[in-house]
């Protein structure tokens, strides 16, 4: 029977959490087990986890807050070392629809009989009116006689894709043996970017027109230093920059592509100087400090049977019998403690 885990990524968002869970609950493809991962939230977050009575849930409370990346690293690390077969990966903010995922392993049958393989699959994401949100990038890789490949799959309500985000994405545990986890260290924004990416080199992803999910709180648009406002956020921003020139390194490396080393730098220093001139000096600061530290930035990827001990924090487990032992889950959990 094939394991499908959810892996849901939270911080100080309890009431969000709480919808997030109750949709992943509600699917018709029930998960076989429900990894929470608690990134060191302080608003009651683990208390309530404490008090909810889910079949199959796996609470992970984290130390120290590691950043999304470190949360997801955490997270698909454990459902891997647990045996699941796909992992279905997502943010507290995000609502799946009853049969989102239904449609994403529906998707892959439909793959298989094609005899094709997907890197991932990913939900249609959409804010709360309606519209698209966190769009992934058409793949770019092409068929044998030169051609881009992504209509491919177009007859069956696929796209092929690349970069994505972890809104409600789907990996087979087959990619993750071979790709490796997230990157830990670049804390926040673009380690979704860097994993699709790495991973898509040579089989792409597929977007699933039928899955859905909406995307809470996405009105406003990307990210953007220029109209950020909140000073919590403000300053995760040279991680934002630091970040997008090491993925153009990696990925891109020096050609003239949108994407591309060249353009990241020029689009760093033009935006360095517009805020200088506008009188913005703490957020100019920012901006080149994260251009500053892309010089030896230099991450690799753990391996996902790379050892808990070896995280940068610990992590406190909080377990329930998993689904087919529902009778026996509201006994409550056992709380283990492991990682360095």
């Amino acid at each position: 029977m094939i394991k499908v885990f959810a892996v849901i990524l939270t911080y100080n968002r309890k009431d969000l959490l709480t919808r997030c869970l109750n949709a992943v609950y509600s699917q018709t493809r029930p998960c076989d087990c429900v990894i929470v991962i608690d990134n060191a939230s302080t608003d009651d977050t683990e208390k309530m986890l404490s008090e909810v009575e889910y079949p199959g849930l796996i609470v992970s409370v984290l130390k120290d807050n590691i950043g999304a990346s470190g949360g997801y690293n955490a997270g698909l690390r454990l459902a891997y070392q647990k045996g699941a077969d796909f992992i279905w990966a997502m943010d507290d903010d995000v609502i799946p629809e009853k049969d989102a995922l239904h449609q994403l392993m529906k998707a892959d049958k439909a793959l298989k009989k094609k005899k094709s393989q997907a890197a991932f699959l990913i939900s249609q994401a959409l804010t709360e009116t309606g519209l698209a949100t966190n769009t992934p990038a058409i793949s770019t890789l092409k068929n044998r006689i030169g051609y881009r490949n992504w209509p491919d799959m177009l007859e069956l309500g696929m796209v092929a894709v690349q970069r994505s985000t972890f809104v409600s994405i789907l990996l087979p545990r087959a990619v993750l043996a071979q790709y490796g986890l997230p990157i830990t260290a670049m804390f926040i924004w673009g380690e979704d970017t860097e994993f699709t990416l790495r991973i898509t080199q040579k089989t792409p992803g597929y977007l699933v027109g039928l899955s859905k999910v909406n995307h809470l709180r996405q009105e406003d648009g990307p990210i953007s230093i220029l109209t950020e406002s909140n000073p919590g956020r403000l300053k995760l921003y040279r991680y934002f920059i630091r970040n997008k020139l090491f993925i153009s390194r990696k990925y891109y490396r020096f050609t003239f592509s949108r994407y591309g080393m060249i353009s990241e730098f020029f689009r760093a220093s033009r935006l360095f100087f517009t805020l200088l001139l506008k009188g913005e000096f703490n957020k100019s600061a920012i901006v080149l400090r994260g251009v500053i530290e892309s010089i030896w930035f230099f991450p690799e990827p753990e391996m996902a049977d790379t050892p808990n001990e070896k995280m940068i924090t610990t992590m406190r487990l909080v377990e329930r019998p998993c689904i087919e032992k529902a009778d026996e889950s509201h006994q409550g959990g056992v709380g283990v403690e492991v990682g360095s």
